[in-house]
């Protein structure tokens, strides 16, 4: 029996696996995020562990029997979080998170001081990386900076507590823009850019490895066996693509999370910072992928569904269903760029914007127009990728919990113009990759492990209305270059 810890943005999910590939028990815990000023995001780090200790009390109170035959914990989480510790190892301050969005000044600072920047880190400078976010705190809160003898991740933060030891795995580190990400190692050079040495990072361990042992109090609080190992574990996408089996070169996955994530496989180091792709290290050793990031997606469909008062977002889904193919040429475009954009802009400052409202439109349209922009954010990520001939694109599944929505679906299939596959389980992708990762941790072999679920659906891409996504889309991202000056 293996235990996956996810520490999502919104939620911490648990999930017990069998080694037959069975999900015994998943538990959730909600989580909430402070924004104290435009463009932050920041949580306590207290909350991660207090809605662990939940999910560990549900778990006990209904699979008390299976936690008791777990061999070893993975950990899966929301990447990029600045968690800054003291030398006694107190939290100084609060995580400052991979959506927020106030160290873009720093960010220009880091790429004139390093520029080799993308040639080691295999990404430019973002506000949602992590050192950016500790050249603000050197410059905005100097004595918290004078104090800062670890940084860690927010899984990593959960490991420090689970065991006494600080360390990181190599797919969550390639996102701090501190790794030499294909040496697989920090890089010096990017540590002494923000004032940092390796002292202040935690030890580096292959996502598939033993990175520590669970403390002896926890396992007989939570009712554990006393030689519970703790696998590297992922960062949430890396985590997403093991769950679902994805780890061969070409294949990948579409994701419809708070975030929009597109996501590739590869077998080496292939970056393209110069359209704000990100290359990152996979979760297994000597593998690599790449991804696009758009930082607002099933959010930006939260959002519209509390402002234009639709009962929850499977209401505003189906309301932008309804919209036919032939009503769709004449609704209003949107901009999802609620919280900035990372690929392919990398403009913090982006905005989000409804533009082309008539008397004619109303929630239905608007519905439609939400949705769509979404999409059209996907697939201006998407075309960022950049795969050699020799690795031609195998596998697209969907995930996220707008996966829950097959006209979504659908229409994303159109407009990225390639099949999409949902498999069964999608929903628990990170937290079942991070238990997948446990296993492996335990001897398990990645041949048997990482397996693709059952398919529950294809969704072929249609010719039907093609000239009108072109033309919407076009229109789309001719909006963001006319109003990019605008955001400033």
């Amino acid at each position: 029996m293996y235990l996956g810890l996810d520490l999502g943005t919104s939620e911490l999910k648990a999930l017990l696996l069998a080694d037959d590939h069975r999900i015994v028990g998943v538990a959730r815990a909600p989580l909430t995020v402070d924004r104290p000023q435009p463009l932050w995001s920041e949580q306590a780090p207290q909350q991660w562990w207090q809605a662990l200790e939940e999910v560990m009390a549900q778990l006990k109170a209904s699979h008390g029997e299976a936690l008791k035959a777990v061999r070893a914990i993975g950990l899966s989480g929301q990447m990029h979080g600045a968690t800054l510790l003291d030398e006694a190892g107190e939290v100084l301050r609060p995580a400052i998170l991979w959506n927020d969005g106030r160290s873009g000044p720093q960010c220009e600072a880091l790429a004139r001081a390093v520029p080799r920047l993308g040639e080691i880190a295999g990404n430019l400078a973002m506000p949602g990386f992590t050192a950016p976010k500790l050249l603000w705190v050197r410059e905005h809160e100097p004595e918290v900076f004078s104090r800062v003898a670890r940084v860690l991740l927010p899984k990593d933060w959960l490991r420090f507590m689970l065991s006494g030891e600080a360390v990181s795995e190599m797919s969550d580190a390639a996102g701090t823009l501190w790794l030499d990400v294909g040496a697989r190692d920090w890089s010096d050079e990017l540590l002494a850019a923000t004032g940092l040495t390796r002292a202040h990072m935690p030890r580096l361990v292959e996502g598939s490895e033993v990175s520590a042992r669970l403390k002896l109090e926890l396992a007989v609080r939570w009712g554990l066996r006393d030689d519970v190992k703790i696998a590297g574990g992922a960062g949430d996408n890396a985590a997403s693509a093991v769950g679902m089996g994805l780890v061969e070169p070409g294949q990948g996955f579409v994701s419809l999370g708070t975030s929009g994530v597109v996501f590739v496989s590869t077998d080496r180091f292939l970056p393209n910072p110069a359209q704000a792709m990100h290359a990152f290290c996979h979760a297994l050793p000597k593998r690599w992928h790449q991804m696009s990031v758009m930082l607002s997606a099933a959010s930006a469909v939260s959002w519209a569904a509390k402002t234009f008062k639709f009962a929850d977002e499977a209401a505003l889904l189906e309301a932008a269903a309804s919209v036919s193919p032939a009503q769709r040429e004449r609704c209003p475009l949107f901009l999802p760029y609620l919280s900035g954009e990372r690929s392919p802009h990398n403009n913090p400052n982006a905005q989000g914007v409804l533009f082309g409202l008539t008397h004619a439109h109303g929630p239905a349209e608007i519905a439609y127009a939400v949705v769509e922009g979404v999409s059209f954010g996907l697939r201006d990520g998407f075309d960022t990728l950049r795969l050699p001939a020799d690795m031609p694109l195998r596998e697209m599944a969907l995930v996220g919990g707008g996966a829950r929505s097959v006209w979504w679906g659908q229409l994303l299939a159109d407009i990225f113009g390639v099949t999409l596959t949902l498999y069964a389980g999608s929903e628990t992708g990170g937290a079942l990759g991070a238990a997948r990762l446990a296993w492996l941790a335990d001897g398990g072999e990645v041949a048997k492990v990482c397996t693709l679920p059952p398919v529950k659906q294809q969704l072929m891409p249609s010719t039907e209305g093609a000239d009108v996504r072109r033309t919407r889309h076009a229109r789309f991202q001719a909006l963001y270059k006319s109003l990019r000056d605008q955001f400033q």
